[in-house]
């Protein structure tokens, strides 16, 4: 198991990402979270087996049908507790 922490950049607030993100992680057993930054930007800590986070990485890149995905900024996290879930923070 693997613990990522991403922020994605370009046209994903507003469009749903947030929702979709969580759809999208419990469709691939990925535990974590996922807030919208004050900056426009999207962070995600994305927990889960290296198979499928790599498959929920390719949701990632492409987001929603009406975001636009400019960047993902990626880096692994040391984090030693488990996620219990995907919560959508507000």
């Amino acid at each position: 198991m693997i613990t990522l922490h991403y922020i994605i950049q370009g046209k994903v607030q507003g469009v749903c990402f947030r929702y979709y993100a969580k759809k999208s992680a419990k469709e691939l057993s990925i535990n974590g979270t996922v807030k919208n930054l004050f900056n426009g930007d999207v962070e995600i800590y994305a927990q889960g087996a290296e198979e499928n986070i790599k498959m929920f990485e390719e949701f990632l890149n492409n987001g929603p049908s009406f975001s636009r995905v400019m960047k993902v900024i990626k880096e692994k996290f040391e984090y030693k507790e488990r996620f219990s879930d995907f919560k959508i923070i507000f």
